[in-house]
Formats: C-alpha cells, structure tokens, sequence
C-alpha cells in the first residue's frame, strides 16, 4: 500500500464505520498517546525497563507492531484533517536532509566503523 493509497483507505473508514473524526485537537492528544504507548514497548524491549510479567514479554513484539500502526493511522488523519499530501510532504523532507545532512553524517565520528 502507498502513503496516498494509506490516507484514501483511512479516510474511507473513517467516513464509514468511524463516522467522522475526531476533532485535530482530540486527534493530536490521541496520537501522543499512542507514541507513549510505542516508547513504553521500545524502553522494555530494547532498553533497561523490564516487563512485569512474562505473558508481558512473550507479546512484545507483536504488540510493538499494533501500537506503531496506531501512531501511523493516527498520524495520518491528522494530514487527512489538514490537507496534508504525506506522500509529498516526505519526499520534500527526504531532499531537505539529504542536502542538509549529506556532510553532517559522512563527518560524524560516532557513526564511523
């Protein structure tokens, strides 16, 4: 699926069987919701954090997959909600890193060997 084929699926469901959206406010709120959600998964899977039980850790990863969907479907009703064209709005910001950080990384010590 595309990004542009993303948003047209979201905003169908949304007009169907989610009735409308919520408002970009509520949207906005939702959405660092659920990136709370993925950095709670990210500090126990790949950080120091533990989980409290072991059913916890055996649906981990699985649970990183649904939540990363989440911040995605939410993210992309908010572009919906604000007109923006994600498929565009990531190939502009793709060119603007590459032309600022094409030296900027190439330097970088810590990123070396």
């Amino acid at each position: 699926m595309t990004i542009e084929q993303a948003q047209q699926v979201v905003d169908e469901w949304i007009r169907t069987v989610g009735i409308r959206y919520f408002s970009e406010l509520t949207n906005t709120a939702i959405l660092m919701e659920e990136v709370g959600e993925v950095a709670r998964l990210m500090a126990r899977l790949y950080g120091e954090q533990s989980f409290k039980t072991p059913e916890q850790a055996a649906s981990a990863r699985q649970d990183l997959a649904d939540e990363m969907a989440d911040v995605l479907f939410v993210l992309i009703c908010l572009a919906n909600q604000t007109g923006v064209d994600l498929s565009a709005a990531l190939q502009k910001n793709l060119e603007k890193k590459t032309h600022r950080d094409a030296q900027r990384h190439a330097e970088n010590p810590k990123l070396q060997g």
